[in-house]
């Protein structure tokens, strides 16, 4: 083993990993703030149900259309939006999964990494 260290880990490789190492970790903090105001907007039953979530995965918004409110089929408006806001939340973790790729260059698939 090289004096000082492991072999082809020279002082400069080293520092230039710890500052790509830094600028990561401040990208992804930027990333974590901006996804507190990025929506997505998903629908079920062909746009009666609308849902808008956030990066963060919180249901900002939910819109029922009128015509699908039918007092005697309760369960179909309740799957509509158990539906449409799973599908939000996909859609949501797609985005994020989809930024971070771009921050850490596809090592955010390590287990335990991010």
């Amino acid at each position: 083993m090289a004096k000082g260290g492991f072999p082809g880990f020279g002082g400069g490789n080293m520092n230039n990993l710890v500052k790509q190492a830094q600028k990561m970790q401040k990208d992804m903090e930027k990333l974590q703030e901006e996804l507190k105001d990025r929506t997505i907007e998903t629908s079920a039953g062909g746009g009666a149900i609308t849902v808008v979530a956030t990066g963060k995965k919180e249901i900002k918004e939910i819109v029922i259309k009128p015509e699908v409110v039918d007092p005697n089929d309760v369960e179909m408006l309740q799957d509509l939006i158990v539906a449409a806001v799973n599908e939000a939340i996909r859609k949501a973790d797609d985005m994020v999964n989809s930024e971070m790729n771009k921050i850490t260059g596809g090592l955010g698939g390590i287990p335990g990494l991010f």
